[in-house]
């Protein structure tokens, strides 16, 4: 069976967004974020820690894309949604410059 490569959107209690891909298709799968990412992330929810719920969705899914063709469809899906705004989501990179064309 192929390996579904995947980019995803986690949603974070605070409505916050998070778009990763992963390679392999894993369901339990819920990003690396880089360590920036993942401290803003922890500091936004430190009141939810003992209760904390996310919600994983695939926003886009291959069996034949190559690694650069989904790394391509991450960042084109980071910026649609604007999950590199800091005010939207956590993404870091590409690096948010105001508008919607990062």
């Amino acid at each position: 069976m192929a390996r579904r490569k995947q980019v995803y959107k986690i949603t974070y209690p605070n409505g916050k967004i998070y778009v990763g891909s992963d390679l392999t298709g894993t369901l339990t799968y819920f990003g690396s974020p880089s360590p920036r990412g993942k401290a803003r992330i922890i500091a936004d929810h430190a009141e939810q820690r003992l209760d904390f719920a996310v919600r994983k969705q695939i926003l886009w899914e291959s069996e034949t894309a190559t690694t650069s063709e989904v790394l391509a469809m991450e960042r084109k899906l980071i910026v649609e949604t604007g999950a590199n705004n800091p005010e939207v989501g956590y993404n870091l990179a590409p690096r948010w410059t105001g508008t919607a064309l990062s």
